[in-house]
């Protein structure tokens, strides 16, 4: 079982990953939530923070480079509470204040979306966009200084992007946001991720504009690497806009995806780091969507019922559809 959960790519066993630990219990239906990102080191850093313990926190993200690593922070910054105490060690932590301040930076912004809620705009109160900007402002002075504490750090203008489209900074702004984290990895797939949802027509975007970027983008990638991620959620998101439930139904997507998850995700040359299955039911989701009937059936192999809230939580019935999902494939 480790073999397939966390060895390398396309789903063939391999050596156990030491630091694996055994997926909780199941659901009857065969399906557990990722936790930790399913890695020993990961857990024992969420611990380390959910017991406001800075000093075992940072012994414990030592192994990790917490500047390039976009799924360990958002581990850190969907922990509740955390913005009560990561602020002291950013005050007093000099050596690790550029550290501090980008968890920091990072749990305020999903802080601020908890307060504005996933309500469409014209629902959401006065005072939740009070709250909302206020704390995405407190986001962004402190990724800003991170910034400048470490330049070569990805992270930071990954989650100013965010922080930017909620704040509704506009197009010179964003654009040089994207622009700089891509000096510091230009395939970098989150930086990806985060510039397709700000080309989303809810965010201004024109249609067929995500698309197009998700394909220029996936065409300069490398056998194996992971940025194939940006056709999957392109059509997620095509699904997302659209009325039409069934407006990624065709053929034409179907042969897209499959190519996309061949050189990418199930390409032998993919290697799976903590946070792998993120990726892999970025695939499933979209292949399920589109229909398609083979390369599916490979990907939830491979997850072997392991489900990330994202990016199912675009369902009323997130870990139902994945299930569903998990047993017809």
């Amino acid at each position: 079982m480790f073999g397939r959960l966390f060895g390398g790519g396309g789903g063939e066993r391999t050596p156990a990953d030491p630091h694996a630990f055994p997926p909780p219990q199941r659901e009857r239906n065969g399906t557990y939530r990722l936790h930790a990102l399913g890695d020993r080191r990961v857990l024992r850093m969420i611990e380390a923070a959910g017991s406001r313990n800075w000093p075992a926190l940072k012994e414990a993200m030592a192994p990790f480079d917490l500047g390039h690593d976009n799924h360990l922070l958002g581990e850190l910054s969907d922990l509740p509470r955390l913005e009560e105490w990561i602020g002291r060690p950013a005050a007093e932590d000099k050596e690790h204040r550029a550290t501090a301040l980008l968890i920091s930076g990072a749990r305020h912004i999903v802080w601020g979306w908890e307060a504005r809620t996933s309500a469409r705009a014209v629902d959401v109160t006065r005072e939740q966009w009070r709250v909302f900007h206020e704390r995405l402002e407190i986001a962004e002075e402190q990724l800003l200084e991170a910034a400048e504490l470490e330049p070569g750090w990805i992270a930071p203008w990954r989650q100013l992007l965010t922080s930017g489209r909620g704040m509704s900074l506009g197009p010179a702004v964003t654009e040089a946001r994207f622009e700089a984290a891509l000096r510091r990895d230009d395939l970098d797939l989150a930086t990806h991720l985060a510039w397709l949802s700000q080309l989303q027509p809810r965010w201004g975007g024109g249609p067929g504009e995500a698309l197009a970027f998700a394909r220029q983008a996936f065409s300069r990638a490398p056998e194996g690497h992971p940025l194939g991620c940006v056709i999957a959620m392109a059509y997620i998101e095509e699904w997302v806009e659209s009325d039409d439930p069934e407006v990624v139904e065709t053929p034409e997507i179907r042969a897209e995806l499959r190519n996309a998850a061949d050189r990418s995700i199930l390409h032998p040359s993919y290697v799976r780091q903590p946070g792998w299955q993120y990726e892999f039911n970025l695939f499933g989701m979209a292949l399920v969507l589109a229909g398609e009937t083979h390369t599916v059936r490979r990907v939830f192999q491979a997850l072997d019922g392991a489900y990330t809230e994202q990016p199912w939580s675009y369902f009323s019935d997130p870990e139902k559809q994945f299930a569903r999902a998990h047993r017809r494939a």
